[in-house]
C-alpha cells in the first residue's frame, strides 16, 4: 500500500471520528479515538512512538514522540488548537526527517469542518 492510499484513509477516519466527537475536546480523546479507527481498517498503527534525537555523541531516547505512526509509512500529528502554526509544521517536519518518513498529515480536530484543519506534508 502507497503512502497516498495510506493517507486517505487516515483522513477518511479522521472524518469520521470528527463527525462523531466535533471540535472542543482534548487531543488525547482524538489520538485514541483516531487509533482505534485505523486500527479497525486493519492498518497497523502504533500511537506515542519515540523518535530519538542523535547530537554527535549524545543520544536523546525520548526526546520526541510522534502521536501516531501507520504502517511504518505516514506520521500523523495531532492537534486541538485555534489554528495551526509554524511550530506545529516544523514539529511534523523533524519527526519525519528523523525517521526518513515522506509523507505526513498535520491534523488540527479544533475546526468546523476537518477539511480545513488537515495539513498533508510531504519530503
Amino acid at each position: 500500500m502507497t503512502e497516498n492510499e495510506i493517507a486517505n484513509r487516515i483522513i477518511g477516519a479522521a472524518i469520521k471520528v470528527h463527525k462523531v466527537l466535533g471540535p472542543g475536546l482534548l487531543e488525547s480523546a482524538y489520538k485514541e479515538t483516531l487509533y482505534y479507527e485505523i486500527d479497525q481498517q486493519g492498518l497497523y498503527v502504533l500511537k506515542e512512538v519515540a523518535m530519538p534525537l542523535v547530537y554527535e555523541e549524545v543520544r536523546l531516547e525520548y526526546g520526541y514522540r510522534i502521536d501516531l505512526l501507520v504502517e511504518n509509512k505516514v506520521v500523523v500529528e495531532l492537534k486541538a488548537v485555534e489554528a495551526l502554526s509554524d511550530v506545529h509544521l516544523a514539529q511534523i517536519l523533524t519527526y519525519m526527517k528523523l525517521g526518513n518518513f515522506r509523507l505526513g498529515l498535520l491534523i488540527n480536530f479544533n475546526v468546523k469542518m476537518l477539511k480545513d484543519g488537515i495539513k498533508r506534508v510531504i519530503l
